[in-house]
Parts: C-alpha cells; structure tokens; sequence
C-alpha cells in the first residue's frame, strides 16, 4: 500500500510502526546517529489532554484518543474533497504508549489514497509530555471517507484533490 504527501507529491510504502526500545552500549560512540523520527504529513489538530479525558487506570481514555483522530482525519478530508465528507471505516488502530493528562497532542494526517469519491488518510497521534520534551508517536490508523453532496449521498471529489 502506498501513500501520497499530498504538499510534496512523494509516495511511499505505508507501514505499521511498532514502539522499539534502544540497547545501551558499552560505549556512546558505539551509538549510531539517527535523526530523531517525525510525524508524517500535516499537523491537523492539537488538543491539551485534561484529567476529564482519563479512564479508570488514570490514563487518557482511548475513545477520546479515536474522536479526536476523526474529527482531525474530517477537517482534511473536508478541506481536500471541497465539501462535506462522512467517516466510513476505520482500520488498523494502533495504541503504542498510553497518554498521559497534561500532555500536548498532536494529530497529524498524511494522504494514503484518493478515489472518485473517497479519501483515505493515514492519522498519526504524537505527544509532548506536559507540552515539552520531545515528540512521541502514541497512536496511529487509517481512517476513510466519503465526500457526500446536500443530498447525503457520495459525490465526486473534485479533480485537483485526486492527483
């Protein structure tokens, strides 16, 4: 499956990423420098996670987590089809790291494919501990949508969006 940067036009291989631990070395020398990993495609939305957003564990509750991620997923769906889009599936949900009250987060969104009357969107969660330090890759999925027209069924989503 590819999916397209709708700003940069580059496609590549979509892919499930799985949190990964570093090994200490013997040595910081031994340590190869990577480039610290970065949300793909566009910010959407940011919200401040708040104590009436936990569950019983104390942890941010995951339904608010996966609206949040729709209602981010929708304002670019919305903006790309030129109109009104509803959410028809969701797949491949991925809680990786809890999130914690207080912590800044982010919703990016990223193209995976556009249709003749649907746009699927690959959606990224990532945080800022208590809005500082660096960024970490807490959720992601795919959510898909239909453009619909004043009558509620699916139209065509204009052009310029499906290149």
């Amino acid at each position: 499956m590819l999916h397209r940067n709708i700003s940069s036009g580059e496609e590549r291989p979509f892919t499930l990423e799985a949190p990964t631990m570093a090994l200490p070395s013997a040595s910081p020398d031994d340590q190869p420098t990577l480039a610290a990993p970065a949300p793909r495609g566009e910010l959407a939305a940011r919200h401040l996670a708040m104590p009436a957003h936990t569950n019983p564990s104390g942890d941010i509750f995951g339904g608010w987590i996966m609206a949040s991620m729709d209602a981010a997923a929708g304002m670019t769906a919305t903006r790309l089809a030129g109109g009104r889009t509803v959410t028809v599936a969701v797949s491949n949900m991925v809680f990786m790291q809890p999130v914690k009250a207080g912590d800044a987060v982010c919703f990016y969104t990223d193209v995976l494919r556009t249709g003749h009357t649907s746009i699927t969107l690959a959606v990224e969660v990532w945080v800022l501990r208590h809005g500082r330090e660096e960024r970490i890759k807490v959720t992601q999925a795919e959510f898909a949508f239909v453009a619909i027209g004043e009558d509620g069924r699916p139209r065509p989503i204009r052009p310029e969006a499906r290149q």
